[in-house]
């Protein structure tokens, strides 16, 4: 299930909202480069020739956070919009969670991804893909 430009929008403005009432964003935070986040949005969802560019959900996830993260779509807090949007990809999917209820991904291990992801060069953007989709994966699967 696609994550529509509308829905990432208000889950960003509530993100905003929280961050600034508790002194953690500048008015900068949250705001637009342009369209580049449909064009994300729309990049994670492309096909060809029928088929998906990125075949299951969990890489067009992965590929979303890496593209909010590396592409800088908003003037400030890229790493933090791109983990929420990530988030929200895997949950809008049934993916967030495991089958027994628990996180599929640990809070401080999508901070490190985040940093990673930020700090890798972008010769290293395969890796870094294949990184994220190796610990979205089930050990029960």
């Amino acid at each position: 299930m696609p994550l529509p430009v509308e829905a990432a929008r208000e889950a960003i403005a509530e993100l905003r909202a929280e961050l600034v009432e508790w002194g953690e964003a500048s008015d900068l935070f949250g705001l637009e480069n342009g369209e580049r986040l449909g064009g994300i949005l729309e990049a994670v969802e492309q096909t060809f020739d029928g088929r998906p560019l990125y075949p299951s959900t969990q890489a067009r996830a992965t590929h979303l956070l890496y593209f909010v993260i590396k592409d800088h779509p908003f003037s400030d807090g890229n790493k933090r919009i791109g983990t929420l949007l990530f988030l929200e990809y895997l949950r809008r999917n049934g993916l967030l969670l495991r089958a027994d209820g628990s996180p599929r991904l640990a809070d401080n291990a999508m901070v490190a991804l985040a940093l990673l992801t930020a700090e890798s060069e972008p010769a290293q953007k395969e890796l870094m893909i294949r990184l994220i989709l190796n610990l979205l994966e089930d050990v029960e699967a």
